[in-house]
């Protein structure tokens, strides 16, 4: 799994574009959902929403736009969630 350390050294690659340091960022969030299943945990089910907050934040530092539509998904199934 992604930790904030691996988060923060994407962010600061010099090399890399800002469409490559989001699309790699965005990569770790999909394995992330990709590797929880029907036997998770609900602690891993949180590590993994906190984890991808984490993801988004970093994608807004990097790509302001990206980032606050992210977040705005995000958010928006939150009030989904709460609603229902």
């Amino acid at each position: 799994m992604i930790t904030e350390e691996k988060i923060r050294k994407i962010q600061g690659y010099k090399t890399w574009s800002v469409q490559r340091k989001v699309d790699e960022l965005l990569m770790e969030d999909s394995y992330m959902y990709a590797d929880l299943g029907i036997d998770s945990t609900p602690a891993e089910k949180k590590y993994v929403k906190n984890m991808s907050r984490k993801i988004y934040k970093a994608i807004a530092a990097i790509s302001p736009l990206d980032g606050y539509i992210l977040e705005a998904h995000m958010n928006e199934k939150d009030l989904t969630k709460n609603n229902s």
